[in-house]
């Protein structure tokens, strides 16, 4: 079965957002730890999480995906700016332990003017903190466009952010197809060769999410602006493809295309309708 879902707010809680995803026939979706651009954070209900968990049992909804805030950078050239988000992830990771087994996404950061190097050293040292044996939550390094001085748009720098870390076993990746198209690899016209390099150079077993967007940029454009689905350069037939891929269907697939909670249930209708046309065919032939 296709999981395919999208970014929900949880600013009314975590039972309100399995009801959400159900409205729109998701089996997976997405939502920001705290505000998206701050720190602020909710007291934990762990009343309102267990009904979510028990929600999710009955529906069979098996991977949510948790966003760190934009805000953070472990790799900041400002020392207070790397301690906020190491602390802010220390926290966010102790209140998932609530939500077992499930992901924690966030953006390597921007190494301002130190150098890929030294970026990839600071975001190694904030991870060897913050992993815990005893952890439930397996960390995703979400793959970036190039923007500014961004890392994690190559998938060597990921490679050596994962080779780094001591609990390899708690790190992963969530691929953004707006990103890597966006950063100069080529989904549309090649995606077997980007998985193929992408398993070459970091593991496709490391693969754990996909952020399933369009793009409003051109190929390799190092910007990042996310269009609807098949509104954007990478195109309606290219992201029927990479859910569809035999090395990628398995995956939770979480929107964050510009839309509203109606919108979002328009596109995963289509997806979801052209994708069972996809496999009734295939299995005919």
């Amino acid at each position: 079965m296709l999981q395919i879902g999208c970014h929900l707010s949880s600013s009314k809680g975590f039972l309100h957002m399995g009801k959400e995803a159900l409205s729109i026939h998701a089996t997976t979706f997405q939502f920001f730890t705290r505000n998206p651009r701050g720190s602020k954070v909710k007291a934990l209900d762990i009343d309102d999480i267990n009904a979510l968990l028990k929600l999710m049992d009955e529906h069979e909804i098996k991977h949510v995906v948790a966003h760190a805030p934009y805000t953070l950078n472990p790799c900041s050239a400002t020392e207070r700016t790397r301690e906020f988000a190491l602390e802010t992830m220390q926290d966010d990771l102790m209140r998932l332990d609530y939500l077992p087994n499930q992901f924690y996404n966030f953006h390597p950061g921007s190494h301002v003017g130190q150098g890929v190097e030294e970026g990839i050293r600071q975001i190694i040292e904030v991870l060897n903190i913050i992993l815990k044996p005893e952890q439930k939550t397996t960390v995703l390094l979400e793959t970036m466009s190039g923007k500014g001085s961004e890392v994690g748009s190559r998938f060597e720098e990921l490679r050596q952010i994962i080779d780094g870390v001591t609990l390899k076993e708690k790190i992963g990746v969530c691929l953004d197809t707006c990103h890597v198209y966006d950063a100069g690899y080529d989904i549309v016209n090649n995606l077997d060769g980007v998985l193929e390099e992408f398993d070459r150079i970091v593991g496709l077993e490391r693969l754990h999410a996909i952020h399933l967007n369009d793009s409003k940029n051109p190929f390799c454009s190092h910007k990042d602006r996310h269009a609807k689905i098949g509104e954007g350069s990478i195109g309606l037939e290219a992201i029927i493809a990479i859910i569809n891929h035999p090395k990628l269907c398995h995956l939770p697939f979480c929107l964050e295309t510009p839309n509203e909670l109606d919108g979002y249930a328009k596109e995963i209708a289509l997806l979801r309708s052209i994708t069972n046309i996809s496999r009734m065919i295939l299995c005919c032939i």
